[in-house]
């Protein structure tokens, strides 16, 4: 053999060699490549392929139901139906058919009660790349008559499943508590958003074999989960003192001009809402108002007694005063000296009163809502122990209540409290609040020094069909923390019983029940200061004051600028709203049912009448639901007992004496104009005949002669006005 066979055959080898690790290379990858499809890809390929024979229909779950406390229904899903379409399907329906698209739409539309157009947009909608759609919902929501007539086209690729439609049977009833949907059924704002978990449950699917044109085969296995419904939300709330407070924040609205009205009802031993209600409000079965923007939706939807936040005003002087009793700062004894206005540092700080109060004792501070005394108390108190005891109230932060969007107020911090700032903060300015961290902080009062997390849920149930009957599967467990002494709180409820008695919320007191609370005027901040004429006027109180039941809080923002003064605005409907409870609760009074209905009764400055003939006389008092007694048979009045200008309570009996003259004496009573606007005063004034005067800017603060006194028509009275913030 030559050397060059040899070298050949040597070269030959090698290239079998070379070849041969070639192929086991590429069959090792192939087979590597082949196990990663068989095995690693298996799930994701066989959904694919059982997606190409299968059709799969998601069934929705009916959402659970909201309830009141009492088991009334607050929110509902109804069973409707959805249409869905199969666009690829419906694309070769139509070629089998022989049917255009503007025939197809035609039909459908008319099966659905929808516009023409719009069918036709949708089955013609393209991506942006040019490439059709596969598929696309058509209409959400529809009911079983409109289902069944689209059933009855028989046009494979539109498809017909159950739906489910939320229903809010009371409307705009506690709107902003309950929420809404969108429509998939989530929820999006209130207890339907936080809660949708639990009331959502879940969908269920059916699957069913299908050829290549999409029809269902015969005989084949299908797949069928059933729909887990939603468990039922059972609130807190009580429907009977929603509607006392619905009716009530209707009526603050209206009588008041106000640009919003926010009242709450609570248990301040549990921190149940009983009732929470915003004005102006909406309808969650119609959320999407035309011509409103995203905006102004969004805005309408909003919760204010949790989302927005305000300075209290006096109604925080209920914290500095607990806070300094708490402290062992101040005792009943201790004095304080109001002369209209304290100084310090370099600004003078007005108390709402501009000729001071005098000397009082701590009681009297609270009562009389004097800012120069708490300005004198928070010294007392420091920014120290001030600031600690507003954070232990919860202020500052999110008080965990279970509806979205809670705001946490703004708090200066200790280090940027100056003088003027603890004086300030003392009566409710400079810190902003929310109106459910106020009641959790004011329950904290009420209940003993008990701070509870406030809370609309009280249990999750659903609905045993088997037993017949609802079944709690769990129920809410409020956090709570003690921080202060109950001792000391029992005696400030005695005090805050006195600002209903006595005081500022005097328009509250109801004969008998014990009521005890505080007002607050505010003025409301706004870029560069406070904003003039822009009030919000609150009350809060409790009942019976010896062991609160109840805890009420009533909002005005913005009454009208003539008459914004808590007193008159706020507590007011406060009273009201306390004696639809006590009556539907059987609240026993300890006075007689007479003493309690009298106290009830509004007050009524007797106007002018002599000098009218008896029918219009007669007419004027019956509009203002005053009794009368003729005396004489004259055709003119001359006469009455008691005279025009007296203060009495509705139904009073006002004796007219009559004549044949419309001659009469020209005495006359000086009627209390004091919480009144200059034009309120002078209006009621000028009918009386008398004449009015005055100084300064604000409300009538003092007048020069005393509520009760008889004078000559003619006679000038002077006033004060102030500029007031309880």
């Amino acid at each position: 053999m030559s050397k060059y066979e040899f070298r050949d055959k040597v070269i030959v080898k090698k290239r079998m060699l070379l070849l041969f690790c070639i192929l086991l290379i590429m069959f090792t990858l192939l087979f590597l490549r082949m196990s990663y499809i068989m095995i690693g890809k298996s799930s994701e390929l066989k959904n694919k392929a059982v997606a190409q024979w299968t059709s799969e229909v998601k069934i929705s779950a009916k959402r659970g139901r909201i309830l009141d406390r009492n088991g009334n229904e607050l929110a509902v899903s109804a069973n409707v139906y959805r249409i869905d379409l199969d666009l690829n399907t419906l694309r070769d329906t139509m070629k089998e058919k022989k049917l255009t698209g503007e025939e197809v739409a035609d039909k459908i539309a008319l099966a659905v009660n929808m516009d023409k157009n719009d069918v036709i947009k949708i089955i013609n909608k393209k991506f942006p790349n040019g490439l059709p759609y596969g598929a696309a919902t058509l209409k959400r929501r529809v009911e079983k008559k409109e289902a069944d007539k689209v059933r009855d086209l028989k046009l494979r690729g539109v498809i017909v499943s159950a739906d489910t439609k939320r229903y809010y049977p009371n409307n705009n009833f506690l709107s902003h508590v309950l929420g809404h949907t969108n429509s998939d059924g989530d929820g999006l704002t209130g207890v339907e958003f936080y809660y949708n978990k639990i009331l959502s449950g879940k969908p269920g699917i059916r699957i069913a074999e299908t050829d290549r044109k999409s029809k269902d085969l015969p005989y084949t296995i299908s797949s069928y989960v059933k729909p887990e419904d939603g468990n039922d939300l059972v609130l807190t709330i009580d429907e009977m003192i929603q509607h006392f407070c619905e009716k009530s924040a209707n009526q603050a609205m209206n009588d008041n001009g106000a640009k919003a009205v926010t009242i709450m009802v609570m248990n301040p031993n549990t921190g149940e809402i009983l009732a929470l209600v915003n004005k102006p409000d909406y309808n969650p079965n119609d959320p999407w108002q035309e011509g409103k923007s995203s905006e102004e939706l969004q805005k309408m939807w909003r919760n204010r007694a949790v989302n927005d936040t305000f300075e209290p005003g006096s109604i925080f002087k209920v914290v500095t005063a607990a806070t300094a009793m708490e402290e062992n700062v101040v005792s009943e004894k201790d004095t304080f000296n109001c002369g209209g206005s304290i100084t310090i540092g370099n600004r003078t700080i007005h108390c709402w009163k501009r000729t001071g109060h005098g000397l009082q004792h701590f009681p009297d501070i609270l009562k009389n809502s004097c800012n120069v005394g708490f300005a004198e108390l928070g010294k007392k108190i420091g920014k120290e122990n001030l600031n600690k005891y507003i954070q232990k109230f919860g202020f500052g932060k999110k008080t965990g209540i279970d509806l979205p969007g809670e705001a946490k107020g703004i708090i200066k911090k200790t280090e940027n409290i100056t003088d003027i700032d603890v004086a300030t903060i003392s009566f409710g300015q400079a810190n902003t609040v929310s109106s459910i961290q106020f009641m959790a902080a004011f329950n904290a009062v009420a209940n003993g020094g008990r701070l509870i997390r406030p809370h609309v849920m009280k249990n999750v149930a659903y609905f045993d069909e088997s037993q017949n009957k609802e079944v709690t599967t769990s129920s809410y467990k409020a956090y709570e923390n003690k921080i202060l002494d109950s001792n000391k709180m029992a005696t400030l409820r005695g005090y805050l019983e006195r600002v209903v008695s006595e005081g500022g919320g005097k328009n509250a007191f109801i004969e008998g029940y014990h009521i005890a609370g505080k007002t607050g005027t505010a003025q409301k901040a706004g870029k560069g200061g406070y904003q003039a004429g822009k009030y919000v006027s609150s009350f809060a109180g409790m009942a019976p004051a010896n062991d609160p039941k109840i805890t009420v809080f009533v909002s005005v923002d913005e009454p009208d600028p003539g008459n914004y003064y808590a007193s008159q605005v706020a507590a007011p409907v406060a009273k009201q709203l306390f004696n639809d409870i006590f009556n539907y609760l059987s609240l026993k009074p300890d006075a007689t049912a007479e003493e309690v209905a009298k106290s009830m009764l509004k007050d009524i400055t007797i106007p002018e009448i002599r000098g009218l003939k008896k029918a219009e006389s007669e007419k004027i008092l019956k509009d203002l639901k005053l009794d009368f007694e003729l005396d004489g048979e004259g055709e003119y009045v001359v006469d009455m007992n008691p005279k025009p200008g007296y203060n009495v309570k509705e139904g009073t009996k006002i004796i007219l004496y009559t004549g044949t003259s419309s001659n009469y004496n020209k005495i006359v009573v000086v009627p209390d104009i004091k919480g009144l606007s200059p034009e309120g005063a002078s209006k009621l004034l000028n009918s009386l005949g008398l004449k009015f005067e005055y100084s300064g800017k604000g409300m009538v603060s003092e007048q020069s002669i005393e509520p009760g006194k008889e004078v000559k028509k003619g006679t000038v009275v002077s006033a004060k006005l102030s500029e007031i913030g309880d």
